[in-house]
């Protein structure tokens, strides 16, 4: 019966009963900057892109690389932001890492000195799943803050 129960996990062609992702966010002293990790399931990530955009979306397939890049930008400049002491942060794409069941998403902020207070915005996935859960960690300064988000909660504040 856990055999069956953790199958559904790993086989790609069955659909995982939940909607989870994680988000680090995590403040680098050398490059004052925040790298931030998004990882999610790689089938959710294709449907709420091709929920969100109208088109269909293949990660795993050379071909499709340059529009998830494209569309990646976009979703999370749409999904995704960063307050740093009251400031908005612009935050860049870098790209995406995939592997045959989820994708890495990578993200970085403008210099900023370490700030005391931190706040987020993350919704990803949430035009697709009213059920999706972003668990969000903050590290700065070596000192880790996380919370788990469940839809349609997506603001997150910390002091540091």
């Amino acid at each position: 019966m856990i055999a069956v129960f953790f199958q559904s996990f790993t086989k790609p062609d069955h659909v995982h009963p939940y909607h989870v992702g994680s988000v680090e966010i995590n403040y680098n002293a050398k490059s004052k900057s925040f790298e931030i990790t998004g990882r999610f399931f790689l089938d959710d990530l294709e449907n709420g892109l091709g929920k969100k955009y109208g088109s269909s979306f293949h990660f795993n397939d050379e071909k499709y690389k340059a529009k998830l890049n494209e569309a990646l930008e976009k979703y999370c400049a749409e999904y995704f932001k960063l307050k740093a002491d009251g400031r908005f942060l612009k935050i860049n794409y870098v790209g995406y890492e995939e592997d045959s069941e989820s994708v890495n998403i990578f993200l970085e902020s403008e210099t900023v000195s370490p700030p005391k207070k931190l706040e987020a915005a993350v919704s990803f996935l949430y035009n697709l799943f009213d059920d999706q859960i972003n668990i969000v960690h903050m590290i700065v300064n070596g000192q880790r803050q996380s919370e788990k988000l469940t839809y349609p909660n997506r603001y997150l504040y910390r002091q540091f």
